[in-house]
């Protein structure tokens, strides 16, 4: 793609690059992370790290993002999903009992201590789920909701391809260990960030450090959430054949990073390597705001309209992440053809904003923003007398 400076007619764009040394962006969500930066990340011992500005949808680092790998315990994101959204549309509630059996109640690993026979909340799974990673949980959860763990794969692996997340399949609730049980740091991202936003209710569940069932009391595994780093969730894994992981979101400076590491080699280096990342994604970049949505981008001049010209718009807030020393590799480029045939509806696509910075890029659609009827009678006829004549 050629790449070309902002132009001086685009004045919003030129007013938000004038501004880009004191800009910040509130977290808005977005639907992919869509660009990358030219920053060189630190070196890290995990074998995988996927750091994403959810503000932007930047991605500042990416090492062996898109490998298999084994989620384990992250596993329960997708279950935690399947349950909020099973909440939101009136298949269950915090207050159904679901039922503990001989299967939920045997799980090895972390354990939230269900008694088998007995029934047990959704909310208060939940809680054994997030915050013990009780493989019990996960196992009554997956049951409750679907009439068995195999079937509740099911939902997980459509669930998954609707979320986009292509390099993963899932065989379980809880994340133990299955040849063909794996993902990728990327789409443990992309399932991070749709938590996030698709179910903002449900997110203090992610956060809460501690929980109480059967009389023995438990703290969350995260280990961040115990640091005065921000962090707010998601949720750790641990096996032999994945390493030590850990999915982690916060806000900081009204930016929301969301990082994925696994394969560290102890508990020890999951506490430390995700500080030092994150401090360095929160540190060496800053979100600069170009466009909101609705500002008006350009007046395009329309073919055959009753109006001559129609102004465009975006559809969605317009941001960039970069590191300050990068602001001058900024380029934006509309990509339209002029004029525009009429006729012309409002909220039309009819091209395309691309955002060019850093070594990373991403598109944004040009919208109408008013209906430009074709011209009829009289007026069509002059507008074509006044073409000839031209």
């Amino acid at each position: 793609m050629t790449r070309f400076p902002i132009l001086p007619t685009r004045r919003s764009l030129r007013r938000a690059l004038a501004a880009l040394s004191f800009a910040t962006l509130p977290f808005a969500a977005m639907a992919v992370p869509v660009a990358a930066s030219a920053a060189t990340p630190p070196e890290t011992l995990a074998r995988q790290a996927f750091l994403v500005d959810l503000s932007t949808g930047t991605v500042l680092m990416d090492k062996n993002g898109e490998d298999r790998m084994a989620p384990s315990s992250m596993t329960k994101m997708m279950t935690a999903y399947l349950v909020y959204e099973a909440i939101t549309k009136g298949a269950t509630s915090l207050d159904t009992p679901f039922p503990v059996s001989q299967a939920a109640w045997k799980m090895g690993g972390s354990r939230m201590f269900v008694k088998m026979g007995s029934s047990v909340r959704v909310e208060d799974l939940l809680r054994g789920l997030l915050v013990d990673s009780g493989n019990d949980a996960a196992v009554a959860l997956a049951e409750g909701l679907a009439g068995s763990e195999s079937a509740f794969a099911e939902r997980m692996n459509a669930k998954a391809q609707e979320l986009g997340m292509r390099g993963s399949h899932f065989m379980n609730a809880s994340g133990w260990p299955h040849p063909d049980h794996y993902t990728t740091a990327h789409d443990l991202a992309l399932l991070g960030m749709h938590l996030i936003r698709d179910f903002p209710q449900f997110y203090h569940y992610e956060a809460e450090r501690t929980f109480t069932w059967n009389g023995i009391k438990q703290g969350n595994r995260n280990p961040l959430l115990y640091h005065p780093v921000g962090v707010d969730g998601i949720k750790t894994g641990h096996t032999d054949v994945g390493g030590f992981g850990l999915t982690a979101s916060g806000e900081r400076n009204g930016r929301r990073l969301l990082l994925v590491v696994n394969g560290l080699p102890s508990a020890q280096a999951r506490n430390d390597e995700p500080i030092r990342l994150l401090d360095w994604g929160w540190n060496g970049f800053r979100a600069y705001p170009l466009l909101r949505a609705g500002e008006t981008v350009d007046t395009v001049p329309v073919w055959m309209g009753e109006a001559d010209s129609v102004p465009v718009v975006t559809g969605q807030d317009v941001a960039v992440t970069l590191a300050p020393q990068d602001r001058d590799s900024l380029r934006v480029e509309e990509k339209l053809t002029e004029p525009l045939p009429s006729p012309i509806h409002r909220g039309q696509v009819v091209g395309q904003l691309v955002v060019d910075y850093a070594g990373g890029e991403r598109t944004v659609d040009l919208l109408a923003a008013a209906d430009v009827p074709a011209a009829g009678g009289l007026t069509a006829f002059g507008k074509k007398l006044s073409l000839l004549f031209r």
